[in-house]
């Protein structure tokens, strides 16, 4: 299960949501059956590469925010 699919929250997998929200419209019963799976994994792995990437980005921040806060205390 993915998270609600919209291009602001997840720029970086505009592609592979608009790719699966087509499958879904065009196969609105095949889907059931697995129909659009290929496009959910891909999906899914875009989301994962996302959620690592804003992590990455986060801890370089707080790494920051705790050097600065370091550099007051002393």
């Amino acid at each position: 299960m993915h998270p609600p699919l919209h291009h602001s929250k997840h720029p970086h997998c505009v592609s592979q949501i608009d790719q699966l929200e087509r499958c879904h419209r065009e196969h609105p019963w095949k889907k059931f059956l697995g129909f659009c799976n290929e496009h959910k994994y891909a999906l899914d792995r875009c989301l994962r590469e996302q959620k690592e990437l804003r992590r990455q980005k986060n801890k370089v921040i707080n790494l920051e925010r705790a050097a600065r806060r370091e550099q007051q205390q002393q």
